[in-house]
């Protein structure tokens, strides 16, 4: 018997075979997708451009890379490499015209590129907003490479980036930086700043919130800009339109461009890269139906793409983008990225915070969604590494808050979904994993917590650990102890640390221990903030559980 497709799924497969300008009706729902298939491959190795590039000199008067460079997602012998051209950033074609630019792309041993170990050409097609993403491979591993671009006589800034460990190889140390939650107009990002001058990083992992919809009034909010921004920001994103210009004016902030030069960047997303809080094809907005909101999800994906430095696999389809990935630094560190937005049964109860009832306790819901929740169980059963590392975005372990009611916790996390949560331990603890570390965003606070067997047992198994990290800007600067702070901490026995400044954390791993340093900012809602170690753990491989560092 054929089962009867959802307008749901209708949508989904006619965005897959939509022309960028042509328009689709599905019940009645109107829907202009610009969106993935007729469009160039992005490869540079594509066998035949759909439009011949013309020479850029003459096009691009000015400079056209204004929001920077950036790489990511290093493997052994590769790293993708990227940037956007967009010698008018605030501009909704990024001051580019409507036609394929060639951008040539070196890398080397060495930053006045005196040593080249490759080079090569690719096109910036203008259906993908003059974005390039390099997949150059070859590259010897463990190794940190110098690249940049060139348009005509325009030359890129230069960054710097570091391919993975070879697979059989057991490096002697790895070091990541965890961040997240990047509200623009509630601060300045001095995390960043400290982040790319002062740390030595095999990458940077982010947990998502890279950018927000909300609107950004002409002062920026706490930046309290004296020049004022286009009035093309003081909207919420919903079309891709917005979301490009959103990504261009993040990416314009020089701190966030310095990081981005001096380290690869791993990503994943939150909510606020579409829309707060939504849950697969379903919007926060109860007038919204899937099908409207299927559209502003592709909208938001595409444009993610398009300004992330991720491989080719992660090309969107429509409102579907495979973001969840697998990456390993030898045998010290098997990484898997997360997606808990795209596949989740909505929040039970309406979201928010309540005590656990019938509909959170469903054995049937899920964060990560069948497919995934499969490839999370094989990769971990397979892995050999000594550490790994589940980096993805809302906190996995019991966070009780009595400030909103005796038994409550939030019904977007983790605790919402505790069939989930039990499916995830039930996996690790069936693959032998001996050290889990769980590396999460969302909360705009620094926690420290001992993942429980049992959460309402305190004596029961520690089964890995959670570094919560909190974050560069949103929520302005913070405070060390929060209101919540005493009546969170003894709810929660095996939280090790709540602090409520803005920063980062790195994780440092070697064969015998986890060392976590969560790293504050004195303030982000003017500029000049230092930066400081709040607190710092160890975990012991093969001993979980965190206990404060000497």
């Amino acid at each position: 018997m054929t089962q009867a497709s959802s307008p749901t799924d209708e949508l989904r497969a006619a965005a897959r075979s939509l022309d960028r300008r042509r328009f689709l009706t599905v019940t009645s729902a109107a829907a202009a997708i610009a969106l993935t298939t007729h469009l160039p491959a992005p490869d540079a190795n594509a066998a035949a451009a759909p439009r011949r590039p013309r020479h850029p000199a003459a096009t691009i008067p000015s400079d056209p890379f204004t929001l920077g460079v950036a790489s990511g997602d290093p493997l052994p012998d590769s790293v993708v490499l990227w940037t956007r051209l967009a010698p008018e950033p605030y501009a909704v074609d990024g001051g580019m015209a409507d036609e394929p630019v060639a951008v040539t792309w070196e890398l080397s041993l060495d930053p006045a590129f005196s040593t080249l170990v490759a080079s090569g050409e690719v096109v910036a097609y203008p259906e993908f907003h003059h974005a390039v993403h390099v997949e150059p491979e070859g590259l010897a591993p463990r190794t940190d490479h110098h690249y940049r671009f060139r348009v005509g006589d325009w030359t890129s800034p230069t960054g710097r980036t570091r391919t993975a460990p070879e697979p059989d190889e057991t490096p002697e140390r790895l070091r990541f930086a965890l961040v997240s939650c990047q509200r623009y107009d509630q601060g300045y990002y001095t995390a960043y700043r400290h982040l790319a001058a002062e740390e030595d990083l095999d990458a940077v992992i982010h947990a998502g919130d890279y950018l927000y919809e909300y609107a950004v009034g002409a002062a920026a909010g706490a930046r309290a800009y004296t020049e004022p921004l286009p009035d093309v920001f003081d909207r919420e994103t919903v079309t891709l339109e917005d979301y490009r210009l959103r990504y261009a004016l993040y990416h314009s902030d020089p701190d966030l461009k310095a990081a981005h030069a001096a380290h690869p960047f791993i990503v994943t997303w939150d909510d606020h890269e579409v829309d707060n809080n939504y849950a697969a094809a379903v919007s926060q907005d109860a007038d919204v139906t899937a099908e409207e909101f299927l559209v502003r999800r592709a909208a938001a994906y595409r444009a993610y793409y398009e300004n992330m430095p991720l491989r080719t696999p992660q090309l969107p389809e429509g409102p579907d983008l495979t973001l969840y990935r697998r990456l390993n630094y030898g045998r010290l560190a098997q990484l898997d990225i997360l997606d808990t937005r795209q596949y989740r049964d909505d929040q039970a109860n309406g979201d928010g915070w309540d005590v656990p009832g019938p509909e959170v306790t469903d054995p049937a819901r899920t964060l990560l969604g069948a497919a995934q929740e499969r490839w999370l169980a094989d990769g971990l059963a397979a892995s050999d590494a000594v550490w790994n590392l589940l980096a993805q975005q809302v906190v996995v372990s019991r966070r009780s808050n009595p400030e909103q009611g005796e038994g409550t916790v939030s019904m977007d996390a983790w605790d919402g979904y505790p069939a989930a949560r039990q499916r995830l331990l039930e996996a690790v603890s069936a693959a032998g994993v001996a050290n889990l570390v769980v590396l999460t965003g969302d909360v705009h606070v620094h926690f420290a917590l001992d993942i429980r067997e049992d959460f309402d047992d305190p004596a029961s198994r520690t089964l890995g650990v959670e570094l919560v990290t909190t974050s560069v800007s949103s929520g302005g600067d913070g405070a060390e102890r929060p209101d919540n702070w005493r009546a969170v901490t003894d709810a929660n026995p095996h939280m090790r640390l709540y602090d409520g400044r803005r920063g980062y954390l790195l994780v440092t791993l070697d064969e015998e221990r986890l060392r976590a340093d969560f790293r504050v900012v004195s303030h982000v809602t003017t500029e000049g903030g230092t930066v400081s170690t709040a607190a710092s753990f160890v975990s012991l491989a093969g001993d979980p559980g965190l206990v404060a560092a000497p």
